[in-house]
């Protein structure tokens, strides 16, 4: 049994009574769980396993795969402001796509959750603008090693407003893994829309 800081980043069906949930944790790194028995009424996990939310929890490792079973969960913070506004939760659900891209199942990246958690509790009580999303993906980038290796103009295969962004740990990102959240586009033309409105 092992125990840790996490944050619930995605969740599905696997049957009728158990779920697959997604964490980025404290002490190892991204993992995928299965919490069976999670959609009983009387589950003790009932209330506990929603997006976003932070928790302690603890699992008990699989041998053979990279599925682990989740053991006990308890809720330290719903960021509960983060669902309060649709544009909250669509920068939310931005970061958690971009961290699933950026980083391997089962490594340790203590410097990863506290990131998302920083950025969590920014949502929490902030509405986003694009220099936030532009902080962390610049973060991002340098846990990842890649911030400021390559210019803007070496990218390759990064969509073109990715290249037009001011900074360029998205451009780098997007070298070192191959692509960008097909979410980023639509996000930055929110953002900017709710940033020119404000303006008026």
């Amino acid at each position: 049994m092992e125990s840790t800081e996490a944050i619930l980043l995605r969740k599905r069906k696997f049957s009728d009574t158990t779920l697959i949930v997604s964490w980025c944790t404290e002490l190892i790194g991204c993992v995928q769980t299965i919490a069976k028995g999670a959609r009983r009424p009387k589950s003790p996990f009932a209330g506990k396993l929603d997006l976003f939310f932070e928790a302690e929890i603890s699992i008990v490792r699989s041998r053979k795969t990279d599925l682990h079973t989740l053991a006990e969960v308890v809720l330290k913070n719903p960021f509960a402001g983060i669902r309060s506004n649709y544009l909250r939760t669509q920068t939310a659900a931005y970061f958690v796509e971009l961290i699933e891209i950026c980083t391997e199942r089962d490594h340790r990246e203590p410097e990863l959750f506290g990131l998302l958690r920083r950025a969590f509790g920014y949502l929490d009580a902030n509405d986003p603008t694009t220099r936030a999303v532009a902080h962390f993906e610049t973060e991002l980038a340098r846990i990842a090693g890649v911030h400021g290796r390559k210019s803007v103009r070496d990218a390759v295969s990064v969509p073109r407003e990715a290249v037009n962004f001011p900074y360029s740990a998205a451009s780098a990102l997007g070298n070192l893994f191959g692509r960008l959240p097909l979410s980023r586009t639509p996000l930055l033309k929110t953002l900017a829309a709710e940033a020119k409105n404000s303006a008026k």
